[in-house]
């Protein structure tokens, strides 16, 4: 079976980053294509402070795990779009929202050649599902260290 183009449906996915970021008071924007190590930048303009945010994300229902190389970000925003199988036997289903500081994605055990994290790998990883509130806290803690 031929591999699937999932490059506009990977677009969308930084688009729906960005909106779910702005429904949740925190201003950003989308940075040019292809910019090595992240997509959107999370800003918070009283303490005059940003966060790099990588949007990875993976079409298929079910997907357990996503491949990732380059690590200067401050956040890794896992969307797992579940759009269904490419046999048709899995459903569409809402897309589901992890949100990881870099660290630690960064410390979890990745595939050789594709450089894959399995979300199982990741400890406790269902509990950053949703949570915004922590590219928030960042932008509003002026102790909190960034990447340059």
């Amino acid at each position: 079976m031929a591999r699937l183009d999932t490059r506009l449906e990977a677009e969308g996915a930084e688009f729906l980053v960005l909106g779910q970021l702005l429904l949740h008071k925190i201003a950003s924007y989308k940075t040019y294509t292809n910019m090595p190590g992240y997509d959107l930048v999370a800003t918070n303009p009283e303490s005059n402070r940003s966060a790099m945010v990588q949007v990875k994300s993976r079409w298929r229902t079910g997907a357990g795990g996503f491949p990732i190389k380059n690590f200067n970000c401050d956040f890794v925003v896992v969307v797992l779009l579940n759009r269904g199988s490419k046999d048709g036997k899995r459903d569409v289903m809402p897309p589901n929202y992890f949100v990881f500081p870099v660290a630690i994605v960064e410390s979890a055990p990745r595939s050789e050649n594709w450089g894959k994290v399995n979300l199982r790998d990741i400890p406790d990883y269902e509990e950053y599902k949703e949570k915004w509130h922590l590219i928030a806290d960042f932008l509003h803690d002026k102790n909190a260290s960034q990447i340059n």
